[in-house]
């Protein structure tokens, strides 16, 4: 029997600059625990805004954390904050078009979201200690970071804990100066820490950052800033990575990315380099509100994307594998022996209760998916690290909805794939498209299906899940594997080979335990 339905959750839905000589001053870390490298501006102000603003993002993503952490506390805490609010179901549903229609990109604070706790549910619930080792990272750059998060096996675990504890020397081989909140957290097995830093201007940033920490670039500094920038953002994913460097004691690998660019990504799908690593948890360190909103589109469109792929009925390991598989369909990694073949079921496995953070909102909001689980009723559900079942609806027209509403790019790509299978000549697919915003323009303004798109999810289910990976490998596969090509040349050949024989060591590791596993199994049913 269905568990009864639960409340909706409208709380959680919620160029190039010149270079400039300048004077150098020092400021102190408005939390008082290190200090921020001093940046040689022309004008004090330019300095003072950007450490006022580096500061307003760290505190809205702290904000947003706490607001995550109690809002999740258990079950009724859910519906107590929901129904705290004067906002009725029928109107939270408005709220949800409105703002996922017709998103305002224009936005400047945070204060111009949707509501105030709009977007919570990407802030998981961390370590304090832990996570202020983290914050501190992007403070050590005098380049402005106006939006920082950190991802990866370094900060959520993929595999249990074995129990060892690592020596003095073993720490001190990943982390020269390890803090004890890292080296409790990565219990045992200390690794390399992963960040993304979202940055205004490329060339600026790396100017400026090639000043302050020349020995993270690889040789290509040599030929300045703008040859620096003009690899990171014409070849790949637009992504500049340097990694094994060490910063406050800790080696970590950043990467650097054009704010529009991530934006674009998360919103349109244009290469699903970074909305990808985006569908899994992270730790957002420092928040800016166009990526908010932008994000809060891209976990809508990885939800709707897995819905297409999954039967009426499947559980939430299904559902959370299927949406952290997305990014790893057309990555080359995954077809050469550089990477743990059992890595998605590791990432879900070890965060399931994380991943139900990030996605709950999102289900409770959709019209066509709702649990269908007596466990839902539990006390403090919500962190339980159980597997639920889940429901979908079938009916064409909910699912031609959610074809319609994927990202521009994406959707592109699929309608493409679908004009030829149905051998749609072009003047008249395009007559069609053309038909169907005539039809009903409000419907298509508020990216309601129509015809085609109901025709595409009455298609063999089957046939319909290959389509789907299919252009999902398109969109991956030549930014991810230009965006590897170019490894040697920003990273240098001493750090590429160091990844890849890394990348290859967690290979030989996966298939041993595969292996191990299917030995266990095969003992067991004989």
């Amino acid at each position: 029997m269905a568990a009864p339905p639960s409340n909706r959750l409208p709380f959680l839905l919620r160029g190039r600059l010149p270079l400039r000589p300048r004077p150098t001053t020092t400021r102190p870390l408005p939390f008082g625990t290190a200090r921020r490298y001093g940046t040689n501006v022309e004008d004090k102000n330019e300095l003072d805004k950007e450490t006022r603003e580096g500061a307003q993002h760290d505190a809205a993503a702290d904000q947003a954390t706490d607001t995550s952490r109690s809002d999740t506390k258990s079950a009724q805490a859910i519906v107590d904050e929901a129904s705290s609010r004067s906002d009725s179901e029928s109107s939270v549903v408005s709220d949800l078009k409105d703002w996922e229609m017709n998103p305002n990109f224009k936005i400047e604070s945070f204060s111009d979201l949707p509501h105030a706790n709009f977007g919570v549910n990407q802030h998981i619930p961390f370590d304090a200690e832990f996570k202020e080792v983290l914050k501190a990272i992007p403070w050590a750059f005098r380049a402005p970071i106006r939006y920082a998060f950190a991802y990866g096996s370094g900060v959520f675990p993929q595999s249990k804990s074995n129990g060892k504890t690592a020596t003095p020397e073993e720490v001190k081989a990943i982390h020269p100066k390890c803090p004890p909140a890292v080296a409790r957290h990565q219990d045992g097995t200390p690794k390399m820490i992963d960040f993304i830093f979202g940055v205004s201007h490329t060339q600026h940033w790396h100017s400026l950052n090639m000043k302050q920490h020349r020995d993270h670039y690889s040789g290509l500094a040599t030929l300045g800033s703008g040859a620096v920038s003009y690899v990171q953002d014409r070849m790949g994913a637009g992504v500049y990575f340097n990694p094994y460097v060490v910063v406050n004691g800790i080696l970590i690998k950043y990467g650097v990315v054009l704010l529009k660019t991530l934006e674009e990504d998360l919103t349109n799908w244009d290469t699903l380099y970074l909305a990808g690593r985006l569908h899994k948890p992270v730790k957002i360190l420092r928040d800016d509100p166009k990526i908010r909103l932008a994000n809060q589109i891209n976990l809508l469109s990885a939800l709707r994307t897995a819905l297409l792929l999954l039967p009426p009925k499947f559980t939430e390991e299904e559902l959370y594998a299927t949406i952290a598989g997305i990014s790893y369909l057309g990555d080359p990694r995954m077809a050469l022996p550089t990477e743990n073949p059992s890595k998605v079921k590791n990432i879900v496995g070890n965060n399931m209760t994380n991943f139900r953070r990030l996605y709950l909102p999102l289900i409770e909001t959709l019209p066509n998916v709702e649990f269908n689980d007596p466990g839902t009723s539990a006390k403090d559900w919500v962190w339980e690290a159980s597997n639920l079942n889940l429901v979908q609806d079938m009916d064409p027209v909910k699912r031609g909805n959610m074809v319609r509403r994927l990202p521009k790019s994406f959707r592109s790509r699929l309608y493409f794939q679908y004009q030829r299978k149905f051998a749609i000549p072009q003047l008249e697919f395009n007559k069609m498209m053309e038909e169907s915003k005539n039809e009903d323009s409000i419907s298509f303004k508020r990216r309601e299906g129509g015809g085609f798109e109901r025709r595409i999810v009455q298609d063999d289910p089957t046939e319909l899940r290959s389509y789907i990976r299919e252009v999902i490998k398109q969109t991956i596969s030549w930014p991810a594997t230009t965006q590897s090509l170019k490894g040697p040349l920003t990273s240098g050949w001493t750090r590429t080979w160091r990844y890849l024989m890394e990348k290859m060591a967690k290979y030989r590791e996966g298939k041993a335990k595969e292996a191990e596993e299917k030995e266990e199994s095969e003992e067991k049913k004989a």
